[in-house]
């Protein structure tokens, strides 16, 4: 059996109690927040691309070993124009609206305006973050929209570019221990330039916790780094960190500015001015967090494409990056709705499958060091560093896996060596039905999968004062495809990857993005 990725999603609002088949541990006490696109057709209007649907919200609420189960479209003024109109009238980056064929000369010729400077869209169905004390449903557009993580409802629309001048921001921040946050955007064509901005959100201090000021209010900027082309910024999803770095990969995967100004006009989709050079390589750049400053020795490999970094942690004067990439940009094609809804079978038809590569960056000085010579030096990785010139080394990955995607760690680890990783297998397909637990170490590999079902990406929990890295919980939403079956939370013990309980929803779940876990504090 397949899924209708197409099918319009229902919310359910108010808390039900979902039905627990096993035991959940005592210690899991705590709300998954989900995100993803869950509304894909607006009266005779319909998304051109799954990732265009409105976003929607699924909570699962642990406590005291039993699941409550909610779900709520995100009410972004997208939702609420397009509803008000019955028609999708607010363009996405796959789906460009058009006005109603009713409207007068003066509402088209604004709408054409506003698609040549684009106000972009606010419907965050991408991810959840956390910014000082408040939750953000965000996409990668200039605006994210709080929410309450609890009983999902729609908050404040915040725009990105009050606080700094951002228009595309990623959607996978990384928070240290001490509460700061870490992001990046892209400034296009500020005052004649168009640059990254990298970005950290202080913690939230006790004198603070009471007042509802916007964390974004206190953003300090760390460093810019100017694009390498100037009217074609790079697409990225993600960005890597270690406790002194950011790591941020300028990848051969762009957007071109002007194209993008005469979309609306020329009757394509913002995506269709995205374009991937693979004669072009690939800049890995290593900025301190501390002073800014962006490590001298340039680092270059060859193009890929990636969406999600898996971990990056320093090692003996090395710094360790994984990534999960791909040779080419077949998988955003794949999610076009003309392909999903024919059989899954295409997706062996023109699918790259993925890679989990792992780049080992030396950071000591090149000095003395011959031309062609390998600079790693570490023993458990056969990735490569080579000198070609003073200051200049190419970068050859090492692949642990194939067929891999969805990445999750366990967050203690962010930033420190890690052994394992969860996630999906997307080997045949980018539909994945199967989820996994990889051994970095040993390459091996366990899987959980069940007949009909479609398990979204995996998100690790550690127990409180756990004793090992995998020591925790893998909570995975799974879509039952079995009529009179209902789909569940699943919860694997995170050391052998068997199933500890599970909790039967009795509602639709959809397919999403990506998941938030929140622990509750007593």
């Amino acid at each position: 059996m397949s899924v209708d990725f197409s099918k319009n999603a229902t919310e359910r609002p108010e808390p039900c109690n979902a039905e627990v088949v096993g035991s959940i541990p005592d210690w899991l006490q705590g709300t998954l927040v989900r995100n993803g696109p869950g509304l894909f057709s607006v009266g005779e209007t319909s998304y051109d691309h799954w990732c265009d649907g409105m976003s929607f919200l699924n909570s699962f609420s642990f406590k005291n070993g039993k699941v409550t189960h909610r779900s709520r479209f995100l009410r972004s003024d997208t939702y609420n124009s397009n509803m008000a109109a019955n028609r999708i009238v607010v363009s996405e980056m796959g789906t460009m609206a058009y006005p109603d064929p009713s409207k007068n000369f003066i509402f088209k010729a604004i709408t054409f305006l506003n698609h040549t400077v684009p106000d972009f869209t606010d419907n965050a169905a991408s991810n959840i973050i956390k910014y000082g004390n408040d939750y953000y449903a965000t996409s990668e557009t200039n605006y994210i929209r709080k929410i309450d993580p609890f009983t999902l409802e729609t908050q404040d629309k915040v725009d990105y570019m009050k606080f700094l001048p951002v228009n595309l921001v990623s959607s996978h921040p990384h928070y240290d221990r001490e509460g700061n946050v870490y992001n990046v955007g892209t400034s296009i064509a500020e005052k004649g330039k168009t640059k990254y901005i990298f970005f950290q959100i202080p913690a939230v201090t006790e004198k603070e916790k009471d007042k509802n000021t916007p964390a974004l209010k206190k953003v300090k900027v760390i460093c810019t780094v100017p694009c390498h082309s100037l009217l074609s910024p790079s697409y990225y999803h993600s960005f890597g960190m270690t406790e002194n770095y950011i790591i941020f990969i300028e990848q051969p995967f762009k957007l071109d500015i002007l194209k993008m100004a005469t979309a609306y006009m020329r009757g394509v989709n913002w995506a269709s001015c995205m374009k991937f050079f693979p004669e072009e390589n690939t800049l890995i750049h290593l900025i301190e967090k501390k002073t800014g400053k962006k490590v001298e020795m340039k680092y270059h490999t060859g193009s890929l494409v990636v969406y999600h970094h898996v971990n990056a942690f320093e090692d003996d004067g090395h710094v360790v990056l994984d990534v999960i990439a791909y040779n080419d940009t077949s998988l955003y094609e794949m999610f076009y709705m003309s392909r999903l809804k024919k059989d899954i079978s295409f997706q062996s038809n023109g699918y790259t499958k993925p890679n989990y590569r792992r780049f080992v960056l030396p950071i000591r000085s090149d000095k003395g060091i011959a031309v062609g010579e390998n600079m790693v030096k570490l023993r458990y990785t056969t990735a490569t560093a080579v000198k070609q010139k003073e200051g200049k080394l190419t970068c050859q990955a090492e692949v642990l896996c194939e067929g891999f995607e969805l990445p999750r760690i366990n967050y203690d680890f962010n930033g420190k060596k890690h052994q394992f990783v969860y996630g999906n297998i997307v080997e045949e397909s980018v539909l994945s039905t199967q989820v996994a637990k990889f051994d970095t170490e040993t390459k091996k590999m366990v899987h959980w999968s069940e007949e009909n079902c479609w398990p979204s990406e995996p998100v690790f929990v550690p127990r409180p004062n756990g004793e090992s890295e995998d020591d925790g919980v893998v909570l995975v939403s799974v879509i039952n495809c079995i009529p009179g079956q209902s789909s569940f939370i699943l919860i694997l013990d995170g050391r052998n990857f068997k199933e500890v309980a599970r909790a039967n929803v009795n509602t639709e779940l959809h397919r999403d993005m990506h998941g938030f876990f929140i622990p509750h504090t007593n």
